[in-house]
């Protein structure tokens, strides 16, 4: 997901994108756990997907402030 996609989105929206994707996180390393993952690339991905919503919620936050 590309970050321009997610300036599109609402808080409430970004919000639960964001608890949806720490979710497949948990579930992808639950996984990896018991060796039964497929696609071990698809862990970082995840992970740079959550970094990049919270980087527009952060900065969502930051212009409602100003």
């Amino acid at each position: 997901m590309k970050a321009s996609q997610l300036r599109e989105l609402s808080a409430e929206e970004l919000q639960e994108k964001l608890r949806g994707l720490k979710e497949e996180l948990f579930n992808l390393r639950f996984q990896l756990a018991i060796n039964q993952l497929e696609n071990p690339m698809r862990i970082s991905a995840v992970k740079k997907d959550i970094a990049r919503v919270q980087t527009v919620l952060t900065e969502l936050e930051n212009s409602t402030e100003a």
